[in-house]
């Protein structure tokens, strides 16, 4: 069975996304880091994600043509979406119905694992229904103040800590695996 890494680049005070992670970018140069995220991608069969996350995401990463972005286009996506029509970023498909059933059937192939970029709706169902194994929070040495947070208010988990990765620049990687 194939495992669920949930890959979230996160500020010090839980920030994932909002405009106020643009500040993020400043932080790309990092080689060691951006190697990690490379080799990780290379580890994984496959990429899932929700409709939000596939919206921002096709306005960036086919326009890369860096080695990890060419791995990240390159590699199968699956956009879990009941309002979604069209995709047209290479390699994707739609997935309509019970997203629990649909991402169990994924699980159960053979084949590499599979990776999530900062899905937040699907991670926090994925969580509920006890589908996902690991966290890897990468944390940026920023406070932004504003954004979508990672976890909702009311949100629990128990986590067992697996990991922790350095690299330069103030950059931490926070490996977990959720307690179920």
């Amino acid at each position: 069975m194939r495992n669920i890494i949930e890959y979230t680049l996160v500020s010090l005070d839980g920030v994932c996304a909002g405009s106020a992670i643009s500040s993020f970018a400043k932080f790309r140069d990092d080689e060691a880091y951006t190697q990690d995220g490379l080799d990780q991608a290379l580890a994984c069969g496959a990429l899932l994600m929700g409709r939000t996350t596939y919206e921002d995401f096709v306005k960036i990463w086919p326009r890369r043509t860096d080695p990890w972005a060419n791995r990240i286009n390159a590699m199968p996506k699956y956009v879990f979406s009941s309002k979604l029509e069209k995709a047209d970023w290479n390699n994707t498909t739609i997935v309509q119905g019970d997203v629990v059933a649909e991402v169990t059937k994924l699980k159960q192939q053979e084949g590499q694992d599979l990776l999530i970029y900062g899905s937040g709706l699907l991670t926090e169902t994925l969580l509920q229904h006890q589908l996902l194994n690991t966290f890897d929070l990468v944390v940026f040495p920023l406070v932004l103040g504003q954004g979508k947070r990672l976890f909702h208010e009311g949100e629990t988990a128990d986590l067992k800590f697996i990991a922790t990765k350095n690299f330069s620049k103030g950059l931490v990687k926070l490996t977990y695996a959720p307690q179920y």
